[in-house]
């Protein structure tokens, strides 16, 4: 069972990280405009577009990307039966290595690259730490 609750962390942090950051990076085309023409489903698009981009789109994409891995990591590290820092974790692998693969299809200015590569981790251990809270702490330690 633990196996399969395993599984299930992973695939729920994926998909809730992934609803959250496609939901705000369309929020934030809606509010901050998307260039004419540039289609989000096509990466051949978004690069021919992306110098047209402008920075409140680049911290629309960066809050999409920090939220959604930080819900990913929460929710996977609330499912996990055990070791619930090292799921929460792994979501913040996966999401990470999206960035790296995206910065690879997609030009973006190097604040944006420095500052989304740096922060993906950090904020999955934030998520798993505000999914553990105090109810991972032994009773001896607890007051």
């Amino acid at each position: 069972m633990k196996i399969v609750k395993g599984f299930l962390a992973i695939i729920g942090g994926i998909i809730a990280g992934s609803l959250i950051n496609a939901g705000i990076i369309f929020l934030c085309n809606a509010l901050f405009g998307a260039p004419e023409g540039m289609d989000l489903f096509d990466a051949e698009s978004v690069k021919a577009h992306a110098d047209q981009l402008t920075a409140a789109n680049f911290v629309g994409t960066l809050l999409a990307h920090q939220l959604g891995t930080l819900v990913g990591a929460f929710v996977a590290a609330k499912i996990a039966p055990a070791r619930k820092m090292i799921f929460a974790t792994a979501i913040g692998l996966w999401f990470l290595f999206g960035g790296i693969y995206a910065c690879t299809l997609i030009p973006a200015p190097t604040w944006f690259i420095i500052t989304d590569f740096v922060l993906y981790l950090p904020v999955a251990f934030m998520a798993g730490k505000l999914a553990v809270g105090k109810n991972n702490v032994p009773k001896t330690l607890q007051k």
